[in-house]
């Protein structure tokens, strides 16, 4: 909540003063450089949002050694952002970049799962990865390099079930594709 007088301060600077602090700011703040990305929808070159969805997937996965075996408490914003981030990219024709972050975080991401009691994260980690397989059932990238996609998805899931249906859909139509 604003302070009293706060509006009244901010009024008295000057746009560029404000965006100077709201750069300042987002630069030392990655959950407040999220929520203005999110806000104000920022245009960024494809090797830019690959560097952040890969923070976006460490601030997601990361968790307290301590905490094994236990239902710890993860970010899902940036599981949010490591989604809208991946529907960028394949928005922008990025698809085999989604697919390559894909695969970071299927690897990290079952990590957590595995070492968490419930896997609560589970349906965040699906989600995400969602926005690929959709992708690629619509793609025209050749049969073998889906496949081997999903061979590598599935060799990177430590827990053995993470969008394991639609993965070994995916491949299926693929081999079909490829056996034509």
């Amino acid at each position: 909540m604003a302070r009293p007088g706060c509006a009244g301060a901010l009024a008295k600077r000057t746009k560029g003063e404000l965006i100077a602090i709201l750069v300042e700011w987002a630069g030392e703040n990655r959950h407040l450089l999220r929520r203005l990305a999110e806000q104000i929808g920022l245009e960024t070159p494809p090797q830019e949002i690959a560097a952040a969805t890969r923070q976006a997937i460490a601030d997601a996965t990361d968790f307290d050694e301590r905490d094994i075996n236990r239902n710890f408490d993860y970010d899902y914003q940036a599981y949010g952002e490591v989604k809208r981030n991946l529907s960028r990219l394949v928005r922008l024709g990025e698809l085999r970049l989604a697919m390559e972050l894909s695969l970071e975080l299927m690897k990290q991401g079952s990590y957590q799962v595995e070492m968490s009691n419930e896997g609560m994260m589970t349906q965040d980690i699906e989600e995400c990865l969602a926005v690929v397989t959709q992708a690629l059932k619509k793609c025209d990238l050749p049969p073998g390099q889906v496949i081997a996609w999903c061979a590598e998805m599935a060799k990177r899931d430590r827990v053995g079930f993470i969008l394991d249906r639609e993965l070994g859909a995916l491949r299926n139509h693929f081999e079909g594709l490829r056996s034509r």
